[in-house]
């Protein structure tokens, strides 16, 4: 019996033994394979990774791409918009200059529009307008319409104003009355650099009387302009580069010298303002 219990014994441990070895096998198997199954996996990811950077760089080459083509649109845009175009004198202009323009033309008398026939006629016009906007209003609003009037003559502001307000008769000194109105017009002309200004000094065909401040008209309306000339210059700072002085004596009447009121009328200084293109173009593009 006792022989029997041990024989029993022996082969229940040896059955136990079997199946833990087997057991053991068995996990191993399994280690095995998940251990070449994670190392599968790592290298997958290895290479999803390498895939996943190289098609993030070639997102960032297309962004690149795409920002670099939206630039060069942009630029090719702003290219157009100053794009230029040449006066007949030579001087160029922008298609920004020309949208400005465009913009002030409108407001232009458009029967003095229609006889531009050039581009430079056109930027004087822009540039005319504004002028004796400006003057109309700083000017006229503050005199006396009699004795001051402004026109456009060919593309040209013209400021005429009767000798009564600036001098004496027979005299070249300019009143101390007439220094606001010159102040105002100075005001302007130095508010705007793409101008240039012409003082013509006019006088009747009145011969000068012996013992006078000059000899004859010539001299006289010589001297006036030049007056006018100083004042703006040494009293209002006007930049003398700006600055014309021209003598038309009586040779250049606005009506017959056959009354005492037609030469009063022919007795005038003409303030004519006349734009620079050069200036202009430099002005404009300085505003972009």
């Amino acid at each position: 019996m006792k022989k029997s219990f041990v024989i029993i014994t022996m082969t229940s441990l040896l059955l136990v033994s079997c199946v833990s070895k087997k057991k053991y096998v068995e996990l191993q198997s399994e280690y095995d394979t998940t251990k070449v199954t994670l190392t599968k996996t790592q290298v997958e990811k290895e290479e999803l990774e390498n895939k996943y950077g190289a098609i993030q760089a070639r997102v960032t080459e297309y962004n690149s791409k795409i920002n670099s083509l939206k630039d060069i649109n942009d630029q090719l845009i702003v290219s157009n918009d100053q794009k230029l175009d040449r006066t007949s004198n030579g001087a160029v202009i922008s298609n920004d200059v020309k949208k400005q323009m465009a913009a002030t033309l409108k407001n232009v008398n458009q029967a003095e529009l229609a006889k531009a026939r050039t581009l430079e006629d056109s930027m004087n016009l822009a540039v005319s307008y504004n002028l004796k906007r400006n003057l109309d209003r700083d000017v006229i609003e503050n005199s006396d319409n009699d004795d001051i009037s402004i026109d456009i003559n060919e593309t040209v502001v013209m400021i005429s104003i009767s000798d009564k307000l600036l001098f004496k008769s027979g005299s070249y000194k300019v009143n101390k009355e007439a220094s606001a109105l010159l102040k105002r017009i100075a005001d302007v002309v130095n508010s705007e650099p793409a101008i240039e200004v012409m003082v013509e000094g006019h006088t009747d065909d009145q011969t000068i009387k012996p013992g006078a401040y000059v000899k004859d008209n010539w001299e006289l309306s010589v001297e006036r302009a030049t007056a006018i000339i100083r004042e703006l210059q040494d009293s209002y700072q006007v930049d003398p580069s700006k600055l014309i002085a021209a003598g038309r004596s009586s040779y250049m009447p606005l009506v017959a010298n056959d009354s005492k009121e037609n030469r009063s009328i022919n007795r005038r200084t003409r303030i004519i303002i006349l734009p620079n293109l050069d200036k202009f173009l430099a002005l404009m593009a300085s505003k972009e």
